[in-house]
């Protein structure tokens, strides 16, 4: 890593958001929706390449072992970002010194949290009656202190639309992890594979980051300006304290540094209002998450149901990553820039497009869900096809969550963020726990949690309606019949199909009917927006250069 010189005090401006030659909203928009579409698909596809391959050799406890951590290290990484890379996207024109303020107070953090972990991995593994959790989660943790010198870049190159940059860092990224948890894997490593191809993806995640991002953190010129006492400014009002400290202190090395932090950190502050908000949604989402990975590893030991849940879990967040990661990628910084310029019409137009792609994916891996697992999986991984089409309904309705959150942190409303947030988590892990103590099983537990998610869509409508007015009927207008279209498409494909015995032929005549029923239904119709969609493929260049 290339830092300036500590003493440094760099007033080069950042380059502007709109780009050299000020690229067009229409321009971005079509780019991001382009690249991301692509990336996401190619992240995705060499995630399950490479996931196939993993439980192909490992069981379903060493994942089982993996997601008892997870939300341990989820929650240290937001607790570690705080929310500051979606506060920097929401502001028009960031300056350098809140970009450093955010570089530095991750950096912090993170080493601070991870010295918390590694401390508290005896108490975890006891929690779990999993000795070996210790070690194990030692090593995991690693992962968040690699990503905290990332952070700022990766928020630079998100505020700016750098959406190809980024989608080359994924890709590149996924395939040395691959490779590397496949290797440790196939030596017998088994769960620690799993953890060592996490680290290689944060940490090529963060060097890519530093390769793209042109901006670099660096300390402020502090010596002269203690010296000659000019803290009494406003900039420096969180400092008053050391200027009353006697003058061999506050010359000291030690005053120099807490000096330094602090006006390294002081736009930080001025940024938490917003992200701290941020912070707590974030925390009540990976609860959310991450809830049957505690619970169930807690309520049923030895990982072997945790396991089960963990795979089914896993290949639903691929294929919504597939949708969502393009809509989080650009919906965000669009919505802002948009809100000079008619902001409904520009978020339904992104919620039409949402639907017409996440409904008919996810509807359809549902659809396969018993075929796809059985055949690439093993029979091992049977009782996990059941959940996967459970999961895989909300998970239809997901990016569209994802979409109406971005509305709302574009519209500088994080308090809703946070509310709506804290309130479904409280649900999910007591609706867990409830269900557990009348001895439902874990079907039953995810039924509730589908439901549960699905019915809090009506609560993000119901925001967006105070903060753009978008109406309900137009809500329902925009997203009912992509999703009514999508699931009697997917019925009339395995009614088809459902009787014929052989498992590869039935899932690729499911998919292939699926897709020329739904392609060419709308197609026949004069969908506008199945039209639109074939003109940013076929003419993309035309759309990204002109």
């Amino acid at each position: 890593m290339a830092f300036s010189s500590p003493l440094s005090n760099d007033s080069t401006p950042l380059p502007n958001r709109e780009g050299q030659g000020g690229e067009s909203l229409k321009r971005k928009t079509a780019q991001g929706l382009i690249w991301g579409g692509f990336s996401n698909g190619m992240v995705q596809l060499l995630g399950a390449i490479f996931g196939l391959w993993l439980i192909n050799i490992l069981s379903p406890e060493d994942y089982g072992k993996m997601a008892a951590l997870v939300i341990f290290s989820n929650i240290a990484s937001v607790l570690q970002e705080s929310g500051f890379t979606a506060a920097l996207a929401n502001k028009r024109e960031p300056t350098h010194e809140e970009y450093n303020a955010v570089f530095w107070f991750n950096v912090l953090v993170g080493i601070i949290l991870y010295i918390i972990l590694f401390l508290a991995a005896p108490f975890i593994a006891e929690f779990y009656h999993e000795p070996v959790l210790c070690p194990l989660g030692r090593f995991a943790f690693l992962g968040f202190v690699l990503s905290c010198f990332g952070t700022a870049q990766r928020a630079y190159l998100f505020g700016h639309l750098m959406v190809k940059q980024t989608s080359i860092m994924q890709m590149a990224s996924i395939t040395l992890s691959g490779i590397v948890g496949v290797c440790l894997a196939y030596t017998g490593f088994a769960y620690w594979g799993l953890a060592a191809q996490s680290l290689v993806y944060v940490g090529s995640i963060t060097a890519f980051a530093w390769f793209f991002s042109p901006w670099r953190p660096t300390l402020p010129a502090v010596q002269e300006e203690v010296k000659n006492e000019k803290v009494n400014n406003e900039k420096y009002k969180l400092l008053r304290p050391l200027k009353d400290c006697p003058v061999q202190k506050r010359k000291s090395y030690f005053s120099l540094f807490i000096l330094s932090l602090f006006t390294i950190l002081q736009p930080a502050w001025q940024m938490f209002g917003f992200s701290s908000k941020l912070l707590v949604n974030s925390l009540a989402f990976q609860f959310n998450n991450n809830a049957f990975g505690v619970l169930l590893n807690r309520f049923f030991p030895g990982g072997h149901v945790a396991g089960i849940y963990s795979n089914a879990r896993k290949w639903d967040d691929m294929a919504i990553a597939t949708i969502g990661g393009m809509v989080q990628g650009v919906a965000q910084p669009v919505l802002r820039e948009a809100a000079s310029t008619g902001l409904v019409p520009v978020f339904r137009k992104l919620l039409r497009f949402t639907c017409f792609v996440s409904f008919p994916c996810l509807l359809g891996l549902a659809l396969i869900a018993e075929d796809f697992i059985v055949l690439l999986a093993g029979e091992k991984w049977h009782a996990s096809a059941s959940l996967l089409s459970l999961l895989c309904i909300y998970g239809a309705l997901s990016p569209v969550v994802t979409l109406y959150s971005n509305l709302v942190i574009s519209r500088g409303r994080s308090t809703i963020n946070m509310v709506i947030g804290l309130l479904n988590c409280v649900l999910v892990w007591g609706g867990i726990i409830v269900l557990h103590a009348l001895s439902y099983d874990l079907t039953a537990m995810v039924i509730f949690y589908v439901a549960l998610n699905i019915a809090w869509l009506f609560v993000w409508q119901a925001c967006a309606r105070r903060l753009i007015g978008l109406r309900w009927r137009h809500a329902i207008k925009d997203i009912v019949p992509f999703f009514v279209f999508a699931f009697a498409v997917m019925a009339a494909a395995y009614f088809a199909t459902h009787s014929l015995p052989i498992s590869w032929l039935r899932m690729f005549l499911r998919i292939l009917i699926a897709v020329i029923l739904y392609v060419g239904t709308l197609w026949m119709a004069n969908a506008q927006i199945l039209r639109e969609s074939f003109d940013y493929i076929l003419r993309r260049h035309h759309d990204i250069h002109t």
